[in-house]
């Protein structure tokens, strides 16, 4: 018995976590970008036991392909080690096979006295990759707006590594460490590249929340144009939009998402983007529409059994507890009647000090008192 109610604990465990996912609100972390993972260029800087800028000479096979041994002439040293003291004509050995006529930023260990390249960056002509590590390198230490804004300079760099670090360095960051700086961002150019067709749709999340802090009031005709754009909403973006239609715009971008909460006709990730919206105003921006608002935007997701459980989530995670019969009552509904919703209810009902609740929670624990453990457990 003891082992059979662990496995089902195991497995709500796992639901809940991927649930989590989807529910809970991301901390320490851009709201507004899509999940890129892998260290920053700064990252495997800090790592690596050094870092130079060159070219390879010299391949010889090994026993495969992939064995073998490759010079590696120093063009610029990025990061020193003392291994370097003893290097001849700038050329380094290294335990790889490699043939290329480009240059390469490399990534090198050092164990037990032997190179250990893990990372090489291929750099084209005119490429920034140098400039941009050597500025990083500088800012590493410096307050984080500062170093967002110089890695916004970067963000659009014809080099797609550079331009791929630079949002990496975004994603990584909260959304207070860049809402101060992006103020003075030049308005123009966020706006030029929402505009640019080439912009991948997954930058416009992040390039959306900026304009919504240096823009103007006309650059919020913009943003409506996006996600009236049946095309753009397809895109991940679509809260970051919302988002900053709402900061240049509160009361027609509010409205704006509101009937597009209670429209069960929009497609689900549109409506999600919409929630995550509300999300986003009630952590972030408490000042661009009123809770009172915000618990009523909420409460339109509850009528819509493919979302219920992500608005009864919110609300409990906000405590509003007036909303306790309006929760309660769907779980006798027939629309909602689904096991995610119905544990979101139970959690909601579980947390709630109203009456109801408390009467509520005792009728569930008299039909399935495991079921109520286990939630309980899990909350």
């Amino acid at each position: 018995v003891v082992m059979k109610r662990l496995s089902i604990v195991g497995c709500l465990l796992v639901a809940v976590l991927i649930w989590a996912a989807a529910v809970l609100p991301s901390a320490g972390a851009c709201p507004f970008c899509s999940e890129n993972q892998g260290p920053t260029l700064v990252g495997d800087y800090a790592q690596a036991a050094m870092v130079l800028y060159g070219s390879f000479t010299n391949p010889k096979l090994g026993g495969s392909q992939i064995e073998g041994t490759t010079d590696f002439v120093i063009e610029k040293v990025l990061k020193d080690h003392e291994f370097l003291k003893g290097v001849q004509k700038n050329t380094v050995p290294l335990p790889r096979y490699i043939q290329s006529k480009h240059k390469f930023v490399i990534f090198i260990d050092v164990y037990k006295g032997k190179l250990d390249p893990y990372r090489g960056i291929e750099t084209q002509a005119n490429s920034e990759l140098v400039k941009y590590l050597e500025g990083a390198v500088k800012h590493q230490g410096t307050p984080a707006p500062e170093r967002l804004r110089y890695c916004f300079d970067f963000l659009n760099s014809a080099d797609f590594d550079v331009a791929m670090d630079a949002y990496r360095e975004f994603a990584k960051a909260d959304y207070k460490e860049y809402s101060d700086m992006a103020k003075k961002l030049p308005a123009k150019v966020v706006a030029g590249w929402l505009k640019d067709p080439k912009t991948p749709a997954y930058r416009y999340g992040l390039y959306a929340s900026l304009l919504g802090h240096c823009g103007a009031k006309n650059d919020a005709k913009l943003l409506r144009s996006m996600v009236d754009d049946p095309e753009k909403r397809k895109g991940s973006g679509i809260d970051g939009i919302l988002a900053a239609y709402i900061m240049l715009q509160p009361k027609e971008g509010w409205s704006y998402v509101r009937e597009m909460l209670k429209s069960d006709k929009q497609d689900f990730m549109f409506r999600y983007a919409c929630l995550r919206t509300v999300r986003f105003l009630w952590d972030q921006r408490p000042d661009l529409v009123p809770q009172k608002e915000l618990v009523g935007g909420m409460s339109l997701v509850l009528d819509q059994a493919d979302m219920a459980d992500f608005g009864i989530e919110d609300l409990r995670r906000w405590h509003r507890w007036e909303m306790t019969d309006r929760v309660i009552d769907l779980f006798g509904q027939k629309t909602h009647n689904i096991p995610v919703v119905k544990r979101a209810v139970l959690r909601f009902a579980l947390a709630s000090p109203e009456p109801r609740a408390k009467d509520f929670v005792k009728r569930q624990r008299e039909r399935d008192l495991e079921w109520v453990r286990d939630t309980e457990e899990l909350l």
